[in-house]
């Protein structure tokens, strides 16, 4: 339901004002500490507030007061954020919190009120992220939308007691996800084992921020760069929600030693996309599954290096589905993009499904499902299309084996769904670009339209990234 509270739609306004007048790492910081403060006062006894000191009602009371607020804002996250903000035994709390200049009181008065209204504190949490992504994204520090981590988390299918890795984790959104939907199904506490990492220091402290003010465990170490060395531990569910087209992600070739690359398709180097995809395979337990996001470019690339490790996945049987998604869905690019599902095991087995898709893969082409998000000039999947596009990948799998639910079959579709064998891919080239095998116009011709689109999309996408470059240039220029 998109109807906002008040409160809710003021705590957006004032959290953009603010990332205006600070910066977005500063802002997101401040907001999802004033948030958590917030929560912990409605959630924990009136009692541990004692001793007079500051606290969130103390706070409340500042807002009245004509003193600077900023000094005040900064005593009381440091004394009651979560200790488990530092990492390696620093206690990080107070350089969390940004130093708050006297040109921002009046948005922090009127921010700490509009937060102390609101009832719902996770939807607060999700909507702020996102108000701030916009501007994060010119770092790379961006939020992956709430229908995007919802599609994600769910049609990967994850069960309690199950282990989760999401390797470039941002502020925990995917993990937060899917601790929502395992305590949902169960109806109790969720028991999992959930693991996040991350290159940048301070998003890991605005993960931690996230998971403390909503209760959830994770395990998220020190920052990392997750392509730097394969992971030890192999896992049930991986998530991410990588960089597109990340540019030379490594100094030097690929190691040869190294487990994730193969020696017939090692991952090329000046883009990230299937070096991101060989380090979520390597990480799969041998009923592993993972759900990621990836520009178009690495599902139809005419690249040798990139078509020959598709044909590798496709091969070894790895590939469950791939998803075409709107173009404009994200914040940080114009790109369109694929969802994409790899499955180690696709067997009829407890907690996936009950039909043998062994050699068989489905595509679905969900790009004309996007809709403007009430009241802004963002895009998203229609709910109408994220339950469609879940219904089908279910129908595909057949009926849970613990689940015993009515199963009408599944049946191709023609221009949304198809499900494809090896034979039928290798045809094609290996391109997994689902328009491609949905399409009744293209006939099979991976020379076709929708190669042209995608191509087309992939030349825009490089046209805004010299004009940012330009941009950045001139101001460099013009400061000298």
């Amino acid at each position: 339901m998109e109807v906002k509270s008040g409160a809710r739609l003021e705590v957006g306004r004032l959290t953009r004002g603010l990332a205006e007048r600070l910066n977005a790492q500063d802002a997101c910081r401040t907001v999802i500490g004033l948030i958590y403060l917030r929560n912990r006062a409605r959630e924990q006894p009136a009692d541990i507030w004692g001793g007079g000191g500051p606290s969130w009602p103390w706070l409340v009371a500042q807002t009245r007061n004509p003193q600077p607020l900023g000094p005040r804002v900064q005593e009381c996250l440091s004394a009651w954020l979560p200790a488990g903000l530092g990492v390696d035994g620093v206690d990080m709390r107070r350089d969390f919190v940004p130093s708050l200049p006297a040109t921002v009181d009046s948005h922090l008065r009127q921010l700490i009120v509009a937060v102390d209204r609101v009832e719902r504190v996770s939807d607060l949490l999700e909507q702020c992220l996102e108000d701030l992504s916009s501007a994060q994204a010119k770092g790379g520090h961006y939020f992956t939308p709430r229908d995007i981590a919802r599609l994600l988390v769910e049609a990967v299918a994850p069960q309690d007691g199950q282990r989760v890795l999401d390797p470039v984790c941002g502020s925990a959104g995917l993990l937060v996800e899917v601790e929502r939907q395992v305590r949902e199904q169960t109806g109790l506490r969720a028991n999992l084992s959930l693991t996040g990492r991350d290159l940048h220091a301070n998003t890991l402290q605005i993960a931690r921020l996230n998971l403390a003010a909503r209760g959830v465990e994770a395990e998220l170490g020190l920052p990392v760069d997750s392509l730097a060395r394969p992971v030890k531990a192999q896992y049930d569910i991986v998530l991410a929600n990588p960089p597109f087209n990340m540019g030379p992600w490594m100094p030097r070739d690929p190691g040869r030693n190294d487990p994730r690359w193969p020696e017939e398709a090692p991952p090329p180097r000046d883009n990230a996309n299937f070096a991101w995809i060989l380090h979520f395979v390597h990480a799969l337990a041998p009923q592993g599954r993972a759900a990621f996001l990836m520009a178009d470019g690495a599902a139809t690339g005419l690249r040798h290096a990139e078509r020959r490790i598709r044909e590798l996945l496709v091969r070894r049987d790895l590939v469950e589905s791939v998803v075409a998604l709107p173009p404009g869905i994200f914040p940080h690019t114009r790109n369109s993009s694929c969802l994409w599902l790899l499955n180690r095991d696709k067997s009829p087995h407890r907690g996936w499904g009950s039909e043998d898709r062994r050699g068989q893969f489905l595509f679905i082409d969900a790009r004309k499902t996007k809709e403007l998000v009430p009241g802004t000039r963002q895009w998203r999947l229609a709910p109408d299309s994220v339950r469609k596009i879940l219904e089908t990948l279910a129908a595909w799998r057949g009926p849970s084996l613990s689940e015993g639910t009515p199963w009408l079959g599944y049946k191709d579709e023609p221009g949304w769904c198809i499900s494809s064998t090896v034979q039928e891919v290798a045809a094609c080239d290996f391109d997994l670009l689902p328009p491609l095998y949905t399409s009744e116009l293209n006939n099979g011709d991976p020379t076709g339209l929708y190669r042209v689109e995608a191509l087309r999309e992939g030349l825009y996408e490089k046209f805004a990234q010299a004009q940012a470059l330009e941009r950045d240039l001139r101001r460099v220029l013009d400061e000298l």
